[in-house]
């Protein structure tokens, strides 16, 4: 009984995965592309934050790994930025946790940020990045958004009994 209550957990873990993918890919306007949120990073986020021993750094490189191919960025990019951000969040989870909602935006931000920074980082090693500091917006808008995610996501992770 546990066991599947288990898998069901994680299948639901899972969904919500999918859903920030297909979200992350929803056509925006053009002048709207920066101001989109991180979702997967997000969901991530949130899930590494709550349950720890559940979604950690292998989940994170798997979803970067899907990012990059539904994204058709250079293979190991998102995953190397999401796998770090996974970490980041591993060493901090228990403090991250004591944190208002208002102070886990920010750190959210931060986080979020990092991940900005790494990704375009990598992609201007790789050659396939534009200049400016408008790959920073994403981060700002997920700190915004971050509050009803994680009130959304709690509620999913409460009703479905997800330890």
């Amino acid at each position: 009984m546990r066991q599947d209550a288990t898998q069901g957990g994680s299948l639901l873990i899972f969904a919500t995965f999918l859903i920030g993918l297909i979200l992350s890919q929803i056509p925006l306007p053009d002048f709207l592309i920066w101001y989109r949120p991180e979702w997967v990073a997000l969901v991530l986020i949130y899930w590494v934050l709550m349950v720890p021993h559940r979604v950690g750094l292998v989940s994170a490189f798997f979803m970067g790994l899907l990012l990059d191919i539904i994204r058709g960025s250079v293979l190991g990019l998102n995953a190397l930025s999401l796998t770090i951000i996974a970490y980041l969040v591993l060493l901090l989870y228990k403090r991250l946790r004591m944190f208002p909602l208002w102070q886990q935006s920010m750190m959210v931000m931060v986080l979020v940020g990092i991940n900005q920074l790494l990704f375009f980082w990598m992609q201007g090693i790789t050659g396939t990045t534009a200049g400016g500091l408008q790959f920073l917006i994403p981060s700002i808008i997920s700190g915004i958004f971050w509050p009803w995610i994680y009130v959304v996501l709690h509620g999913v992770r409460k009703t479905f009994r997800i330890e």
